[in-house]
């Protein structure tokens, strides 16, 4: 990349709470120009540990380009405001600042739900409803945690926590996120009833006209969407498991 770089491919990173994904990513086109690299999140999940992770991914690529990174948590102006299921030795830390000290290039940090958001919208299941006119949108990402992100007549309203709302006394994620049917060994069926009635619950609070389910779990519609019961049309994100590693170097405005 460095002395024939193309200033549309920018570094992806998707930081979560079992998997780290890094790729680069032509932003006019949307699609992964190089091989998926997929590390398992350090335990603890530290700061340092994260961030040494992507710096050697820098230096691997040899990358002069532009680094964008989404992050499982509120992420404002670069800090991270809060964190659900990562170290929360990470709360407090501008995040942009650690990551620009490995490279000259522009980065951006932003919610990893609302990062897999900008590229369904962009690219994937939500591109027609991204005009003026498009209505509600409502992205959530099934995985360790339940990420959550809304666009609303096409404009992102950043950093929504909807997986912290609280189901049957408990926070939402805790119940009913792919990795609580893993540990709970849950038939499908069980653990569609879960999101179903979580899903219930947005619909009521949101009245969305789409619902994009994000994550891993996007591959394998068949297994629990039949199992859903909503007014609300919901679709599985076109861009899947990428999605999150699209949005990030989505989210690195071209100047």
């Amino acid at each position: 990349m460095n002395d024939n770089l193309n200033v549309n491919i920018v570094m992806g990173i998707d930081i979560g709470g079992t998997g780290i994904k890094i790729a680069l990513v032509n932003k006019k086109s949307g699609k992964i120009t190089s091989k998926k690299v997929k590390i398992v999140t350090p335990n603890p999940s530290i700061p340092s540990s994260i961030i040494k992770l992507i710096h050697e991914q820098i230096e691997a690529n040899e990358s002069s380009g532009d680094v964008g990174c989404g992050f499982p948590g509120v992420v404002k102006e670069g800090t991270v405001k809060f964190v659900g299921n990562l170290d929360q030795e990470w709360v407090g830390l501008n995040v942009e600042r650690e990551l620009r000290k490995y490279t000259t290039s522009r980065v951006c940090v932003i919610n990893d739900a609302d990062a897999a958001a900008l590229a369904e919208m962009q690219f994937g299941a939500g591109k027609q409803h991204n005009n003026s006119n498009g209505g509600v949108v409502l992205l959530l990402t099934l995985g360790t945690g339940i990420g959550s992100a809304i666009f609303i007549n096409g404009q992102l309203l950043p950093n929504t926590e909807f997986g912290q709302i609280e189901m049957d006394g408990i926070v939402a994620e805790k119940n009913a996120s792919t990795v609580v049917r893993e540990q709970e060994n849950l038939s499908w069926k069980k653990w569609a009833k879960r999101v179903n009635k979580y899903l219930n619950i947005m619909e009521m609070l949101l009245s969305p006209d789409l619902i994009i389910i994000g994550g891993g779990i996007s591959s394998s519609p068949e297994k629990f969407i039949p199992f859903l019961d909503l007014k609300t049309n919901i679709v599985t994100a076109k861009l899947g498991n990428s999605a999150g590693i699209v949005g990030a170097a989505l989210s690195v405005k071209s100047t």
